[in-house]
């Protein structure tokens, strides 16, 4: 096999590796909906990690796959911003 042929392949085999492991990563995203010091917040970092930023009064409403579902129901329980309460 020719050098250039073999450079070829290793550079779309490399393209569809970062590809499927891009795929990956968006099919793992996932978006809390948090209540953080008695607000609620959207964010897609782990509770360990939100109580690490904002103290140990954060709680999980709800967890979603998607930005806009969390959106939804973070508006439906008022909005980004507005009370809540761990319960």
């Amino acid at each position: 096999m020719k050098a250039q042929t073999k450079w070829y392949l290793t550079l779309v085999f490399g393209f569809l590796a970062l590809i499927g492991a891009g795929q990956v990563a968006a099919a793992n995203a996932k978006y809390t909906v948090y209540c953080a010091n008695g607000k609620i917040e959207i964010d897609s970092r782990s509770l360990e990690q939100m109580k690490a930023a904002r103290g140990n009064n954060v709680c999980v409403l709800a967890d979603f796959t998607a930005l806009g579902d969390a959106e939804k129901y973070a508006s439906q329980q008022g909005g980004k911003g507005s009370p809540c309460k761990c319960r």
